[in-house]
């Protein structure tokens, strides 16, 4: 995978299918911009098959990193570490199935992130899934939850400067 290099600090989108590349590509760009990135991770872990998926990606970031687990507590996260290094957010997808799922308001929510984004000092680069490409889900559930993330990837791709879309490992510049 080519390693992006950025020049100034600024916020990122990194979107794409399931395993993509994207998170990957994300951690390039983090990695340049700091030399000790923040990585803020989102999932919650229900089973051990995502075990072995967080751990793989633990594995693979290396030591380099310094991690907030906050899963509901993204844009509070953000706000505690916002001193300087860049912020990862792995993923955006798994924040929103949360909210959904702990029945908070995710309108509220993603209020709060762009308030909090647009003061923020330091780099934030996102990871999140464009789901909406895909089959059509079975499910009211499944598709109410599609229309919010992709509602939600929206709001974020017109607050950040750059953004990306990862397909099959290779990178598109979708946004300067």
């Amino acid at each position: 995978m080519v390693t992006m290099i950025v020049s100034s600090p600024q916020h990122i989108l990194v979107t794409g299918g399931a395993r993509s590349g994207k998170s990957q590509y994300a951690e390039s760009i983090a990695l340049n911009l700091s030399n000790r990135p923040v990585y803020i991770a989102t999932c919650e872990i229900f089973d051990d098959e995502m075990l072995r998926r967080v751990s793989a990606h633990k594995d693979r970031r290396g030591e380099a990193w310094d991690e907030i687990h906050a899963p509901l507590d993204m844009v509070q996260a953000l706000k505690d570490s916002d001193n300087g290094q860049t912020r990862l957010v792995d993923c955006v997808t798994y924040w929103v199935n949360n909210v959904l799922y702990h029945k908070q308001h995710w309108e509220k929510e993603v209020d709060e992130l762009i308030s909090v984004l647009k003061r923020q000092k330091s780099p934030v680069v996102f990871v999140t899934n464009e789901i909406g490409m895909g089959v059509i889900p079975e499910t009211k559930l499944g598709r109410e939850f599609r229309d919010v993330a992709g509602s939600v990837n929206q709001t974020i791709a017109n607050e950040v400067s750059q953004m990306y879309l990862v397909v099959s490992g290779q990178v598109m510049k979708v946004k300067p």
